[in-house]
């Protein structure tokens, strides 16, 4: 039996190119909101480098800068928004990074085990939302699932399956069954 020599550049060369993972293109669209928590880092400048939490009124107070609009921004908007403010008057040409350590938490309620807020993961459904909250109670219904999203909680409450996506700040409700 002959030995197969695997080089590394087969390997990579196996490794699909331009694909990103679904939490990363996830978070490209993720608008950040009370709760989140960031972290602000700029290149070559630790003393401005911060992890704060988006507060109630939906901005965060940085440095040199005083208070930033952070909410209903992306995380690529709000780095642009710090790096103007930064420019000029503080720093010749910032180089700012923003990333979310901790998303805000959603919310399940009704016939689950454990109901209560939890942390945000990115890819979660109301599956794994309910696995979570310690799974269905024996009277919960599998069909009767309902969501109010948070990014538009002034409309009526969604009926949603087990493979609904679930967001950040959303919140869940499994109803009882009959039978």
């Amino acid at each position: 039996m002959r030995r197969v020599r695997v080089g590394l550049f087969a390997i990579l060369a196996a490794i699909p190119i331009g694909l990103s993972p679904p939490a990363a293109a996830q978070e490209e669209n993720y608008r950040l909101d009370a709760g989140d928590l960031i972290k602000i880092q700029v290149y070559r400048e630790q003393e401005l480098d911060r992890e704060l939490r988006v507060s109630a009124d939906g901005t965060i107070s940085y440095p040199l800068i005083g208070e930033v609009k952070a909410a209903k921004l992306t995380p690529q908007e709000l780095e642009e928004a710090i790096t103007s403010r930064l420019r000029g008057d503080f720093l010749t040409n910032p180089k700012v990074t923003v990333t979310i350590v901790e998303y805000r938490p959603f919310y399940v309620n009704g016939e689950v085990e454990k109901p209560g807020g939890y942390p945000y993961q990115p890819g979660l459904t109301v599956r794994k939302a309910v696995t979570l909250a310690g799974g269905f109670k024996e009277r919960a219904s599998r069909s009767k699932l309902y969501l109010i999203k948070a990014d538009n909680p002034g409309t009526n409450t969604l009926r949603v399956d087990l493979d609904a996506v679930v967001g950040p700040g959303d919140v869940l409700t499994v109803e009882q069954s009959f039978f």
